[in-house]
């Protein structure tokens, strides 16, 4: 497979009339009708942003160990903070990454469904406050990023242009900033293992040169290595069950380096409130004759309630944050 395994779109061309915009729409709606994946160049986020991020994602992996596991996610019942090597797992197997995951900024809940327990503050290095800010901004521009590509994809898939920004309620994000280090095992590793998001939106940005993502396409699994000034955006299990299967979350894993090189990743999700449920958007005959229903796992159920799917996709994440902290959960249908 070529370098260009993912097809190439640029925002830009939502800015440049209506024609421009229209072709846009379309490809946006053919690449995740086809592939679930694409690269997305003319986002507006300034090299210098990107640079900033980099940087302080490669201070935070090189604090000292009792600096990170200060803010160790084990204490965190929100699962909030720093994941050490092998402390995650993908469909029960040990994803070898260490990283720091970061949410909205809430006051916990102590009452309601099992999903308000996500809600709660972060945990951030005291060795490295400069972090907090530069995420922040890297919040705020990916989150605009984001909802202009939800109002293009309502309007390539038939609905009105707000049929997000009406459904979405206040989002719920999540920024994890991960670095993949190098084995010297001869066979490619488990960085992560193969899986679909929970949600609706996955914005990526790899470390430039760095390839180990792969996506599988019709059964085979093909690289999907970093293009200059692209995120690679893929399209949650929530976006398939509003269109009725119509747009597919595809399955991707990372394949570890080879030592000593490691790899940094920073993927930034952008979900519905906790407690939204996106309604079926109604489509055109056309479309809808090509919508084959929601992927039917009986090993990983797609809940229309978004709250349901992220709840499940972190507590199995995360087996020992969820015996610590959500004892009552575990061995729970999911």
């Amino acid at each position: 497979m070529s370098e260009l395994s993912l097809p190439i779109l640029d925002l830009s061309q939502l800015d440049q009339g209506p024609e421009a915009a229209a072709r846009f729409c379309e490809s946006l709606r053919a690449a995740t009708h086809d592939v679930g994946f694409f690269y997305l160049t003319g986002t507006g986020i300034s090299p210098e942003l990107e640079s900033r991020l980099h940087r302080a994602a490669r201070d935070f992996f090189a604090l000292p160990e009792e600096d990170k596991l200060a803010i160790e996610n084990v204490n965190s019942p929100h699962f909030r903070g720093y994941t050490r090597i092998g402390g995650e797992r993908t469909r029960g197997e040990v994803d070898w990454r260490e990283q720091i995951d970061i949410g909205p900024e809430r006051e916990p809940l102590d009452d309601g469904p099992a999903f308000n327990r996500l809600i709660g503050p972060n945990l951030w290095p005291a060795a490295q406050p400069e972090l907090e800010e530069v995420v922040a901004e890297w919040h705020e521009a990916l989150s605009e990023v984001s909802r202009t590509l939800l109002r293009a994809w309502a309007l390539a898939l038939g609905a009105d242009e707000t049929y997000f920004d009406e459904h979405f309620g206040e989002p719920s994000t999540l920024i994890k900033i991960v670095r993949y280090p190098g084995t010297h095992e001869p066979e490619p590793q488990q960085g992560v293992g193969a899986h679909k998001d929970s949600g609706v939106l996955t914005l990526l940005w790899v470390e430039p040169g760095k390839g180990g993502l792969q996506v599988e396409r019709d059964g085979v699994w093909v690289d999907a290595p970093p293009v200059s000034g692209a995120f690679v955006v893929n399209i949650g299990e929530l976006l398939e069950y509003a269109t009725g299967g119509y747009l597919k979350a595809t399955n991707h894993r990372v394949v570890s380096p080879q030592a000593p090189d490691d790899r940094i990743s920073i993927p930034f999700f952008f979900n519905p409130a906790l407690d939204k449920r996106l309604p079926l958007i109604e489509l055109s005959e056309e479309l809808a004759a090509e919508a084959n229903g929601v992927t039917d796992d009986p090993d990983n159920p797609i809940h229309a309630l978004y709250g349901e799917n992220a709840l499940k996709s972190r507590l199995r994440a995360h087996p020992d944050v969820a015996a610590i902290h959500h004892a009552d959960l575990v061995g729970a249908r999911v």
